[in-house]
């Protein structure tokens, strides 16, 4: 191609392409669209990364210099998109208002209004109108609010979503710092499972390998090297490392093109949402028929009336109000029919959970994931920083035929010594750096980083070594090899190999080990035998081996062929503690109470496997410890067998863990899955719930995960458990709640109707009802925390009905006791209550309102536990569930007492007014004879023994 190019220069339509370095000083639009076009001419014209660092000024070993940082913002643009304005408060309130119920009242409100100012003048006539308004009003207002308040969490949870940091050179040295403070010309250190932070172009790295999906949406990984160096902001690296000089940021960048043509989609329907829409839409349905029944038995009956008095053809504006109103009560008992409060509640509930699990660091990024998981049944997990604490320190070594303890002091040879500190530097993706004041940190992975702590514990100056070595070739770990692999050439020009990886697999690439003067012998048999049960010997006292060996190469080597797979001397075994993180032993017992089997998956070996596992109580009695290849090995039915019994797999690849996940789902099993690597992404995707470690974790694991695990605890996952479990039982407690109200007030109306021609309950009433019952009744039910006692019950299955017996026994009980009132005192209330005279009907319709009101007011108290009698536990810690009984009863008598007009109720004297609250907690009794029924038959006794359980999923 080249040569093509020098070709082309001769030919008279093509002109010499002379690019200066001048033209790309402080011009980013023209740096930005040499690498988006891929234009090597320009780049092989200006000489390469090295002309591009003289353009934007920087040194590539030093990097940027934090007192430019301000003015390459200003110059080059900062790293950040363009992101769409949110909707305002107003934009909700415009969506609010465009339910159809909704308008149908607005249209009929008018329409009264209209009539009324005909018939009866200003103000009397506006009245009944202008409280269907403001009803309305209220009701959108506080939709509204709910939606808006709703954005602005997820805005919130979203800003946390796109924190990543990534690694830079600045100032010489190398430091970690946020996407967002990234700036043309700094130099970016990358790794397997980064997410490319901006354009750039390529450095110097080895074997990098591109994921540009994303952007292309070709699945094959593209090779970045010299030849083809352009790297594109938000592809993923899918192995291998590099550093790379940012050349473009922000809107500049290819994805910050094509975020510009993209607006940001919302979150889809959980599964609960879509099946509580099925529920709203089969209540609407039978709302709606209620509604037209209603309306037709009240205009019928007003019709024969009319025509029995002889007045059909006469009509008056009054009959024409009349006619309105009998409309109006049919559209508001659709507006109390469909339970709108049902999607509000779940998405109120979870967010709410969300919000909560943010404080406990869980990032919950989807919203099903939350209710998933409290279905889960098993999690399959990693040991290393979840179930421990991540960080690593060497513990043992064996080298030279003897056991050291590091805490003790110990003597190696001279030549020994300076082999094991090479391989230690030189077979290392991490880096030891120094701060201002000379303080030394190490960046790395945790067992990187414990292995360099060991070689600078043995005295090794890391920046010498590194000097003075210089990397012929190198292969990054990664978890199918399980080890790296290195050549370098030595200050005497000698070249060698070093690999250091999983024990078993280093020690099959050794014929030749270090024995006990120092010397370099043939691995023999026994020698090999002795490896092993040292090997072992850690693994038993839960110590993570590794083993270091070195190959020198006589005839050199050549960088077209791969690193040798044998021929190597073993120098060392290394055994590594992790210590178990506080907590979870308990945290592993509150699963299995709750019926969440655990599942141990590591890259470990068995004993260190096991070792661990019995430590934080995940191995039991019964429970089965296999190794990832012989699992692999096994039929698919084999496989299936064996599922349910694992609870460790050690030496597990990443197809063993996603092999696990799809047979454990198969066998109808909730799945969850926590992962860090890149590897992981797959089992991630494939699980029911996928958690990402937020410490530990790369972008690519994250990206597939459901929930961010921002403190990579395990205890934190029993909390999204938990929490998972509480919006499952809240949203029940909703339903049973809102179903109560539904068949209280369509049945009411609908036979009051039927029998007296008037519905005791008008249309501004049955709005505030709905308000109390959707709204502030998710708002309260919705709302509350979980209890421990959650824990202790088993995970429900997705296949199990929503709306359950117990729920239907609560339902109907208060639903008979409420009617029964409401119908004796609608039929028979003034003899009973002894009124007379003309407001008489009046204050019984009124009093009717008021005693259906206190009737939902203790039925949502009822509601806070479907089981249990004692429902006052933690009710009063819960400040959102009191808010809401003071406020609904506050404005309960503010409408008796002093909206009359409004609300066509008159006020009621004190006796009304405590017998109304005497017959709402009257509820609460006969919902303690209704939780002594029992629903669930117990099973039959056969003389001494108790018949096993039967059917496919007890099997």
């Amino acid at each position: 191609m080249r040569f093509m190019d020098a070709g082309g220069t001769h030919s008279e339509n093509h002109k010499p392409h002379n690019a200066k370095i001048s033209d790309f000083r402080n011009n980013p639009d023209r740096l930005a669209s040499m690498v988006q076009n891929y234009d090597m001419k320009t780049l092989r014209s200006l000489g390469g990364v090295d002309g591009i660092a003289k353009a934007v000024e920087v040194s590539i070993d030093e990097g940027v210099k934090s007192s430019e940082f301000s003015v390459r913002q200003e110059t080059y643009g900062v790293n950040k998109y363009t992101e769409k304005p949110s909707k305002s408060f107003f934009m909700f309130v415009w969506e609010a208002l465009h339910d159809l119920t909704l308008i149908i009242l607005i249209v009929c409100a008018l329409v009264s209004i209209g009539v009324g100012l005909a018939t009866e003048g200003f103000p009397d006539g506006i009245y009944d109108g202008l409280g269907i308004l403001l009803s309305i009003l209220l009701v959108v207002t506080v939709t509204a609010v709910s939606d808006y308040k709703q954005s602005l969490q997820f805005k919130d949870l979203d800003k946390e979503k796109k924190k990543i940091s990534c690694h830079v050179t600045r100032d010489g040295g190398r430091k970690k710092v946020s996407i967002y403070d990234l700036v043309v010309g700094d130099v970016v250190h990358l790794s397997i499972g980064d997410q490319v932070p901006a354009d750039g172009i390529f450095v110097k790295g080895y074997s990098l390998l591109i994921d540009e999906s994303s952007l292309t949406g070709e699945s094959h990984a593209v090779n970045i090297d010299e030849k083809k160096p352009f790297l594109l902001g938000g592809t993923k690296v899918q192995d291998g490392s590099a550093k790379m000089l940012i050349a473009a940021v922000g809107m500049r960048t290819e994805w910050g093109k094509l975020m510009e043509t993209l607006s940001e989609e919302g979150e889809n329907e959980t599964p609960l949402q879509v099946k509580l829409n099925g529920v709203a839409t089969i209540i609407g349905k039978i709302g709606l028929g209620f509604a037209v029944l209603t309306f037709l038995v009240l205009a019928v009956r007003f019709l024969v009336e009319k025509a029995l008095r002889n007045e059909f053809s006469s009509w008056t504006s009054s009959d024409a109000m009349t006619m309105l109103d009998y409309f109006a009560t049919a559209v508001t008992i659709i507006v109390v029919a469909v339970p709108e409060g049902l999607p509000l509640a779940v998405t109120l509930s979870l967010a709410f959970a969300m919000k909560k699990l943010m404080d406990d660091k869980a990032l919950v990024r989807h919203l099903s994931a939350c209710e998933t998981m409290g279905s889960s049944t098993c999690i399959c997990t990693d040991k290393t920083g979840t179930l421990t604490t991540n960080h690593m320190v060497v513990d043992k070594i064996w080298v030279s035929g003897k056991t050291k303890d590091v805490k003790e002091s110990f003597e190696l040879s001279q030549d020994l010594s300076t082999i094991i500190i090479e391989c230690i530097f030189e077979c290392t993706s991490a880096e030891v750096v120094k701060d201002k004041d000379g303080k030394t940190s190490i960046l790395g992975t945790p067992t990187e980083s414990a292995i360099l702590e060991y070689g600078l514990l043995l005295g090794g100056d890391f920046s010498a070594i590194r000097g003075a070595i210089t990397v012929i070739k190198m292969e990054p770990f990664n978890s199918t090899k399980k080890k790296m692999s290195v050549i370098v050439s030595l200050p005497d020009h000698r070249v060698r190999a070093f690999c250091k990886g999983a024990s078993e697999i280093v020690l099959e690439m050794c014929d030749k080990i270090v024995d006990g003067s120092g010397e370099t012998v043939p691995m023999s048999e026994e020698k090999a035998r002795v490896v092993t049960d040292v090997i072992k010997k850690f693994a038993d006292n839960a110590l993570r081996t590794l083993c270091l060996a070195y190959s020198d190469m006589e005839d050199g080597f050549d960088t077209q062929k791969d690193i040798p797979k044998d021929g190597y001397t073993l120098l060392a075994v290394i055994g590594i503690k992790d210590p178990l993180r506080p907590g979870v032993k308990e945290a592993v017992e509150t699963c299995l109470k709750a019926g969440i089997t655990v599942r141990m998956v590591t890259g470990d070996n068995i004993n260190t496997a096991r070792a661990i596992a019995r430590e934080c109580g995940i191995l039991t009695e019964g429970g089965l410890a296999i190794e990832g290849p012989e699992f692999r090995a096994k039929t698919t039915e084999e496989k299936s067998a064996i599922a349910p019994r694992i609870q460790v797999m050690a030496r597990s690849s990443p197809t063993d863990k996603l092999d696990l996940v799809k047979h454990l789902r198969g066998l109808h099993e909730v799945v969850a899955v926590t992962g860090d690597g890149t590897n992981d992404a797959p089992a991630l995707h494939e699980s029911d719930i996928g958690f990402a470690m937020g410490i530990a974790g790369t972008e690519v694991a994250k990206e597939q995960a459901d929930v961010i695990v921002m403190d990579d605890d395990f205890a934190t996952i029993v909390k999204v458990a938990k929490w998972g479990r509480a919006v499952y039982i809240n949203i029940q407690k909703f339903v049973q709640f809102q179903l109560t109200v539904n068949i209280v007030a369509l049945m009411i109306n609908f036979v009051s109707a039927c029998i007296t021609g008037s519905a005791p309950l008008t249309a501004v009433q049955l709005l505030w009802v709905n308000l109390i019952m959707d709204t502030l009744g998710a708002l309260a039910l919705a709302t509350e925390p979980p209890n421990d006692g959650l824990m202790g019950r088993p995970p429900v299955k997705q296949t199990e009905s929503f709306i359950t017996k117990t729920m239907w026994r609560n339902i109907l009980g208060q639903s008979v006791y409420q009617m029964a009132i409401l119908f004796v005192l609608n039929f028979a209330g003034k003899p009973i209550l002894n009124l007379q005279g003309p407001d008489a009907t009046k204050i019984l319709n009124t009093f009717i309102f008021n005693t259906f009101v206190f009737c939902q007011v203790f039925n949502e108290i009822n509601s806070r536990d479907m089981d249990k009698i004692n429902i006052f536990h933690g009710m009063f810690s819960s400040w959102i569930f009191i808010g809401v009984m003071v406020s609904t009863v506050v404005f309960q008598v503010i409408i008796v007492e002093f909206l009359g007009t409004f609300a066509s109720t008159v006020p009621l004297n004190w006796e009304l007014w405590l017998l109304s609250i005497a017959l709402g907690a009257v509820g609460m009794p006969i919902a303690v004879i209704l939780k002594c029924i029992p629903i669930n038959k117990p099973p039959v006794a056969h003389g001494d023994y108790t018949p096993l359980p039967r059917g496919p999923d007890n099997a």
